[in-house]
């Protein structure tokens, strides 16, 4: 299932990872573990955010996907499914 994922980092310990130059290796290395379909950061409810467009397979992927976020940022985590638009028109086609 396709999922919305984005991760909240809290401001000191992402802060304290950007001055010790860390942040861009945690970030790259779980990148390239997880291997989203596209990634986007940006400042939300003045935090420094990532999201990120899933395909998980398995509900028992979501750890894996969300604790180095939780144990390394201090990440505030939320998962949200969505589609893309062939996606939405094969479920619209299907309420007959």
């Amino acid at each position: 299932m396709r999922m919305l994922f984005k991760a909240s980092m809290d401001t000191e310990r992402s802060n304290e990872l950007i001055r010790n130059g860390k942040i861009e290796g945690l970030l790259k290395a779980h990148l390239e573990k997880i291997r989203p379909e596209a990634a986007y950061f940006g400042v939300e409810g003045g935090k420094r955010t990532c999201y990120l467009v899933l395909d998980v397979q398995e509900s028992s992927d979501l750890p894996k996907l969300a604790e180095p976020f939780f144990m390394e940022l201090g990440a505030e985590v939320q998962y949200t499914p969505v589609m893309n638009i062939e996606e939405l028109r094969k479920g619209l086609a299907q309420l007959g």
